[in-house]
């Protein structure tokens, strides 16, 4: 396979570069080495090996999950610095402007 230089100057849009003439020609060679490994890589047979997402095996480290004590909605009030219509009243941090 082997790129053209409109292909060559997609790629560069793509990644938002600004590409001269000369870029792109001295570009194309490189890209289409790039294109050639990925098709070896993907000659390999692998069929029966199972795709390896992380090197080392992870295992989810949570807690379980167990309801504990809730507190009563008035000792919570209770204990708040100010209450208003059963919520918590805290200062405003984004004006109204």
């Amino acid at each position: 396979m082997s790129l053209t230089p409109d292909e060559v100057r997609h790629v560069a849009m793509l990644a938002r570069l600004a590409v001269t003439d000369d870029e792109v020609a001295a570009l194309a060679p490189e890209l289409n080495a790039i294109l050639g490994y990925a098709e070896q890589v993907g000659e390999v047979a692998a069929h029966g090996i199972p795709t390896t997402v992380h090197p080392i095996p992870l295992t989810n480290v949570l807690r379980e999950d167990v309801p504990g004590e809730v507190l009563d909605r008035e000792e919570l009030l209770a204990q708040a610095p100010a209450a208003e219509d059963d919520r918590i009243v805290v200062p405003r941090i984004v004006s109204e402007d």
